[in-house]
């Protein structure tokens, strides 16, 4: 069981972050955030593993979107969960109602089967929070909030400061991250069509989605009430 969500993105650059920290000198940072004065943007896209409280976060440098998300879960399912859990066949997602992994977003749920259920043969079940209750998914108070804790006041003026502020972020419960970056270059507007979508082996009800690698797969394991044949 995973839960995912999409921090805050970052401008890179001598930024002023929010915070206090000691220091014997004053850190130099521009007195405005224009995008013209940064070197990029940081779109950190998390894996947060409950069972094991470990996090993995993929950092984007271009668009938050549903195949940036999907490819970021791919990726921890490449370098970290397909070891954890080598005989696993089946996956709980919990992630928020909106943004690039939105119950509504149609290549979310395309990418989703097409990316990852197919290549993997694994059959993915998510569970999206409703309207106005993120706050509850488990991603936000027990791994961003440390990360945004880890680098306040402290300017992000490069990917691996980037990098290293995330894979430095510890709790006293033992939270370890950890991070890889993703250049590639993601563009919005990518539309879904009503074939495509029927191909897509799955049932959905209101903010609960089931999809699976083949018809089969779809029998005996989750169905919609949260129960297991």
């Amino acid at each position: 069981m995973i839960s995912v969500d999409t921090k805050s993105r970052e401008l890179i650059g001598p930024f002023h972050q929010s915070g206090r920290k000691w220091s014997n000198e004053p850190i130099k940072v521009l007195d405005h955030d224009f995008p013209s004065d940064s070197q990029g943007v940081a779109i950190p896209y998390g894996i947060y593993d409950l069972c094991l409280n470990q996090g993995f976060v993929c950092v984007g440098t271009t668009r938050d979107t549903s195949e940036f998300a999907v490819d970021a879960i791919r990726t921890w399912w490449l370098k970290a969960g397909s070891a954890h859990y080598p005989n696993a066949d089946r996956l709980l997602i919990l992630a928020d109602c909106g943004g690039s992994n939105g119950y509504r977003t149609r290549l979310w749920k395309h990418r989703l089967h097409v990316a990852f259920c197919k290549r993997f043969n694994l059959q993915v079940k998510v569970c999206h929070y409703p309207p106005g209750s993120s706050k509850y998914n488990p991603i936000e108070h027990r791994m961003f909030s440390y990360i945004s804790n880890n680098w306040s006041a402290q300017p992000l003026c490069s990917y691996e400061t980037v990098l290293k502020f995330i894979r430095t972020t510890t709790t006293s419960a033992g939270l370890k991250i950890r991070a890889v970056l993703n250049r590639k270059n993601y563009q919005k507007g990518t539309k879904v069509s009503d074939a495509q979508m029927a191909e897509i082996i799955g049932r959905n009800s209101n903010f609960t989605a089931v999809i699976a690698p083949r018809v089969v797969d779809l029998v005996g394991r989750f169905d919609l009430t949260g129960k297991s044949g």
